[in-house]
């Protein structure tokens, strides 16, 4: 299959469908004249006027002020892309770099950067062929665009820096060999219109919410299976006190995990207890408000993945090169920043839940297993998922306020998005890995509650559950069935 790129708005639900369904990308029409036009404009405007317009005949950054001879001009753009290509620490996750790739494509197809046509084709036939550039996860400020990562993801263009194609890493040189391809030569305000985006934090937006609407499923599940195993109660899941509270996420949270235990025996037998704890009973609150949080975040994204964020901006019909800040990127910082602390909660109180399973409470035995003492059980998850917790409160402290001087004070203002974007990336990780732990010790819960039945919904999640972890009558490596555990939501949320 293939997607055809073209001149309207790029949504989350068209990069899913491109991303499952492995389609090619192709360019409309409308697009490629779009892309030509806007190319044929600038190339006529900078031969008619020598005045300066940056970063096309200027340096870059704080050497906006020195000219550039025409002669040089193509030299300036490759210059750039090998000066600015100075990414270190880990590589970013080749899944996130196909995204930068689609990202950047459709960006630079809207026809207002300048790029040349070749030099977008360039960028599909690496996308469809795979060929996906080796980036390293720092080295952006958030502004200017996310300079550095997208300088790794253009090298290969120049025939340089190394790529992952056919699941190893290679030379660029290597791969244009076996392709028959050459380098390119980068016209005018190109390298200025590949390095100057948010690509690298969007990609990494995209793919986080990718990752947390398929999860969201195995969360709400877990919690219920943990809120039945505690025997709690199903009156604070009624529509009533949600609907005179008016947040949006906690009615459908309560709704769905009323649907989630419909038909158990246990949710419906009498209790002893008038109150649950806050991390069973604030499930709607809790986890409602990290869902609008979520869907905030789709707000923003939706937003960026159709727009033009690289500098100068060009506008043929209106005749008018403006270097503005488009590349700055505040609302994808504090979007990250954000979304990294609805994640984190939902992690928290999951926590929460473990703790009170293995607590010895309301018949269950202490730490979910026979013989107490003997046994240590679920002693140890517990620890370990408060550990997790709280590395992501450590990461939750927000990027975004902490801006630093650059360029010799002509960027003075950055936002530090690329480092929320990482940690935004660690944090979900993170709450697979509580969730994963969570659904360990429901399920041994729910066990020590036979032969009651909780819901047909979840007892169809144990039984399959069951099918890769046991049951634990003793003690045993815990670790394997943990790591069993995080694979099985991996398998199903990937």
């Amino acid at each position: 299959m293939e997607y055809n790129i073209t001149l309207g708005d790029f949504d989350f639900t068209t990069a899913q469908n491109i991303i499952s369904g492995n389609q090619k990308l192709t360019l409309s029409p409308e697009a490629e004249k779009a892309i030509i036009d806007c190319r044929r404009y600038l190339d006529k405007k900078t031969s008619e006027n020598h005045s300066a317009i940056y970063g096309i005949n200027t340096g870059f950054g704080s050497l906006y002020k020195t000219s550039i001879d025409t002669a040089d001009l193509e030299t300036l753009q490759s210059n750039l892309v090998k000066s600015h290509a100075c990414g270190t620490g880990d590589e970013v996750p080749r899944e996130v770099v196909k995204l930068m790739l689609l990202l950047k494509i459709q960006g630079l197809s809207y026809g207002k950067s300048g790029a040349h046509i070749d030099t977008i084709k360039r960028l599909i036939y690496f996308y469809n062929n795979d060929i996906l550039p080796v980036i390293y996860t720092q080295g952006s400020l958030g502004a200017s665009g996310d300079l550095a990562p997208l300088a790794h993801l253009s090298l290969p263009l120049l025939g340089l820096g190394e790529v992952y194609y056919e699941g190893k890493k290679v030379s660029t040189e290597k791969v244009y060999k076996n392709h028959n391809l050459h380098p390119l030569k980068l016209k005018s305000k190109e390298g200025l219109a590949l390095l100057n985006g948010t690509q690298f934090m969007s990609a990494y937006l995209l793919h986080i919410l990718h990752t947390v609407e398929k999860l969201k499923p195995y969360i709400e599940k877990t919690a219920a299976l943990s809120l039945d195993a505690f025997d709690g109660r199903i009156e604070p899941f009624s529509d009533l006190p949600h609907l005179v509270r008016k947040q949006p996420g906690q009615l459908v949270t309560a709704q769905k995990m009323r649907a989630l235990l419909k038909g158990s025996e246990i949710i419906k037998r009498p209790k002893q207890h008038v109150q649950d704890p806050y991390s069973f009973r604030c499930i709607p609150q809790v986890h409602g408000a990290s869902y609008d949080a979520i869907d905030y975040a789709h707000t923003v994204l939706k937003n960026e993945m159709s727009s033009v964020t690289d500098n100068p901006t060009v506008f043929p019909e209106e005749d008018e090169i403006i270097s503005a800040g488009n590349f700055h990127g505040q609302p994808l910082a504090l979007t990250l920043d954000f979304l990294s602390m609805a994640l984190a909660e939902l992690g928290s109180i999951s926590e929460r839940r473990i703790y009170k399973l293995v607590s010895g409470q309301r018949d269950l035995p202490e730490f979910l297993v026979n013989n107490p003492g003997l046994n240590s059980g679920f002693m140890i998850p517990q620890y370990t998922a408060a550990s997790i917790v709280s590395q992501n409160k450590q990461m939750c402290m927000p990027s975004c306020v902490d801006s630093i001087d650059s360029s010799n004070g002509q960027e003075d203002h950055v936002s530090m998005g690329a480092n929320s974007a990482v940690k935004a990336w660690k944090i979900t990780e993170n709450l697979r890995r509580i969730y994963s732990i969570e659904l360990l010790n429901a399920a041994q819960a729910l066990e020590f509650r036979r032969p009651l039945k909780t819901s047909e919904k979840l007892e169809h999640l144990l039984k399959d559950f069951r099918s890769h972890v046991p049951f634990v009558k003793n003690d045993t490596e815990l670790y394997k069935l943990m790591h069993k555990s995080e694979n099985y939501i991996l398998s199903k949320t990937t």
